[in-house]
């Protein structure tokens, strides 16, 4: 079975000689573990961070919001998967529940790229967990208020220091955040998706609104489908600016 890190030593930014080391965890854990080549590096970002011009956290937020996160992660995945990762990246943890997941691809669809982002960044549990200077990291079930599920949903998204981010783009808790179960802990030589019996299930997404309601009242839908259809449903949901009000298991 592959290795997941967890609970790894918080990398902080305390002094000048911590900025190499800084700068290494912010493209590991936010980039999700890429080979970042030196045309690749973000220079001006980094040269603000070594000037002390600019927090870890903003550090974070650039790489973020940068051409190199969005091309791997909102325009060439699923959205569920790109929601997922946000999540892993920029605050060390799985998402809980659908309504975070609905909540986050909502404002995406509504407010933008760049507000998506910054909805973890600015958030209480970033600046809780992580404050303007530590780089965010992997945090397991072992710290207050986290359960077994939470470690298993981690380790459904981060396989260790072997694994790249952008190499998986389906999303890997779809089923199990939809229907509140847990994952099952699998080798990563085995399966990296979710579980097969998921997949022959069938869920309901109610929808509100979409871009074709302009000449009549905004309207609720109903859309019924398998498991294994269920994150192509919600890319066309998503692209007619219809809202995800729910997802529920009928069968």
């Amino acid at each position: 079975m592959g290795s997941i890190v967890i609970n790894a030593s918080p990398v902080e930014l305390c002094s000048a000689d911590d900025i190499q080391a800084v700068i290494r965890a912010v493209y590991k854990q936010v980039l999700g573990n890429p080979h970042v080549m030196d045309s690749e590096r973000f220079i001006k970002a980094e040269s603000q961070l070594c000037d002390r011009k600019t927090s870890v956290r903003e550090f974070v937020r650039a790489i973020g919001k940068s051409e190199f996160y969005r091309d791997r992660y909102f325009t060439s995945c699923a959205p569920y998967r790109f929601v997922e990762l946000n999540f892993m990246h920029f605050l060390g943890r799985p998402p809980q529940s659908q309504a975070e997941i609905s909540e986050h691809i909502v404002r995406c669809v509504t407010e933008g790229y760049d507000a998506e982002i910054d909805s973890y960044i600015d958030s209480d549990e970033y600046q809780n967990a992580f404050g303007e200077n530590v780089v965010p990291f992997i945090r397991s079930n072992t710290q207050s208020g986290q359960s077994q599920v939470t470690f298993n949903r981690m380790y459904a998204l981060n396989r260790g220091n072997s694994q790249i981010s952008s190499a998986v783009k389906s999303s890997q808790l779809v089923f199990e955040v939809a229907t509140n179960s847990s994952n099952k802990i699998t080798p990563a030589s085995i399966s990296f998706g979710g579980s097969g019996e998921a997949n022959k299930k069938k869920f309901k997404i109610l929808v509100q609104g979409s871009k074709f309601d302009t000449r009549r009242r905004v309207s609720t839908s109903t859309y019924l489908v398998a498991g294994d259809n269920m994150t192509a449903q919600i890319q066309r949901i998503n692209r007619t600016s219809g809202k995800i009000i729910s997802i529920t298991e009928v069968a």
